[in-house]
Order: structure tokens, then sequence, then C-alpha cells
């Protein structure tokens, strides 16, 4: 099962946080929002398909969040958590720890925003569209 985000990038994409990654549907980005990857997300976790999100809160579940903007790709991947809400209606965070709030749509992530190829940050810091595909499996 897969939920499909379109957002942009946003001139203060620095993707410099060690813990964290986020697109968000705020319209504004500031320097010091170091772990967001693209802003004017189109959707938020509270709009994810209830089958999706069931499936999410399986602790065996293996997430995997491809961000896709300006012909680069990444992937990240992580598990699922029974604890997991996709109820906020903003943002949607990925975590390389075990901390689940209602932003929270992966956790145990592979790496954070600082671990995003570079040239994909520089992409989203050039303001490029982006397309962010989370499936579950």
């Amino acid at each position: 099962m897969e939920e499909i985000i379109h957002a942009r990038g946003h001139e203060h994409v620095s993707a410099e946080h060690a813990s964290t990654f986020e697109v968000t549907t705020d319209d504004y980005l500031t320097p010091a929002g170091d772990c967001i990857l693209a802003i004017e997300a189109d959707r938020a976790p509270a709009d994810f398909d209830p089958d999706f999100v069931a499936a999410c809160r399986d602790a065996d579940a293996t997430i995997t969040v491809t961000i896709e903007a300006g012909g680069h790709t990444e992937s990240v991947t992580g598990r699922g958590d029974p604890d997991l809400e996709f109820t906020n209606e903003r943002s949607a965070v990925g975590r390389t720890s075990d901390y689940v709030d209602d932003r929270t749509i992966v956790n145990g992530a592979e790496f954070a925003a600082d671990g995003f190829d570079r040239d994909l940050v520089d992409a989203l810091a050039d303001g490029a569209a982006a397309t962010v595909t989370i499936t579950v499996e």
C-alpha cells in the first residue's frame, strides 16, 4: 500500500537535522527548520487511508519514504509502530528514534534529513516540485 504527497522545495531547505525529516503543508520555511525537506504538501497524515494507517501500526511493518525532486530520488526505510497516530493535519515526520507523536509516519529510519542525497537537497533548495511516496509492507 502507498500514500503519495505532492509538495515543493524552498530556498531554506538545508536538510541538516540528524534525527528527523519532515514534509509540511505550511507555505513557508525559516532557516531554523533544518529537518524540513518540502513545504506546501497537498496532504498530511490525517488524510491517509485508514487501511494504510492500520498497516503502519504493525510493529513488523517496513515503511519506506521515497522523495523525488529535480530528477533526483532518495529512499529511506524504517519501521511501523502500534502507537502511530496519523492524526496531524499539518506535518509528516520520519524519525530515526522510537519517539511517536501525531506527526510521526515512520520510526527507526535509516537516516534523517542530514542523510539525504545532497543533489536532491540542492534541487529542493532551488524550489523543485517534490513527490513523496510512502509505502508499507
